[in-house]
């Protein structure tokens, strides 16, 4: 394993051991990238071997990868920290400072579809704050396309919406 790999992984675990809960691809990317730490594909590599050695888990959906430390990259993580820089570590509490509200926001908001028993689709929306479910709704459609419609605006509309059916329903 080369030295530059290694200061990815140390990190990416470093970021994950940050933040309670889980990291988008993008988010982590969008940092590392951001800042001329690496490359895109070896980004990807350090992710790769982090979750085949079980230092992380990684869960699809939607097509968005979410990531979170576990246990044993924890303990990996306090072994090796010191390997990186108070620069680098100053990097991403800076960088968690700057966009902790908005990340929230991203992974509260999650809208999935699934085909139905019976006709069309099924999509499920949910709207969360701090691992509590504030909206669980499934709404049918007829296609795939308005399935992923859905999908695609629930996470930029969900709090209008949540706004709205209170009102409505208040």
């Amino acid at each position: 394993m080369s030295e530059p790999l290694t200061l990815y992984k140390l990190i990416i675990l470093y970021m994950l051991e940050k933040v309670d809960f889980p990291l988008t691809n993008a988010q982590i990317s969008g940092f590392v990238l951001d800042k001329g730490y690496t490359t895109y594909f070896h980004l990807q590599q350090a992710i790769s071997e982090l979750i085949d050695s079980e230092l992380i888990e990684s869960k699809t959906i939607r097509n968005s990868s979410y990531f979170e430390i576990t246990a044993q990259g924890k303990q990996t993580l306090s072994y090796f920290e010191d390997q990186i820089s108070d620069g680098i570590k100053s990097d991403i509490s800076a960088f968690f400072k700057e966009n902790i509200i908005q990340m929230r926001e991203e992974l509260s908001a999650i809208a999935d579809y699934y085909k139905s028993e019976i006709e069309g689709y099924h999509v499920r929306c949910r709207l969360k704050k701090n691992d509590f479910s504030v909206v669980d709704l499934t709404i049918a459609v007829p296609t795939e396309e308005a399935a992923a419609a859905v999908c695609m605006n629930w996470k930029e509309k969900s709090q209008d919406i949540y706004e709205n059916l209170i009102e409505f329903l208040m």
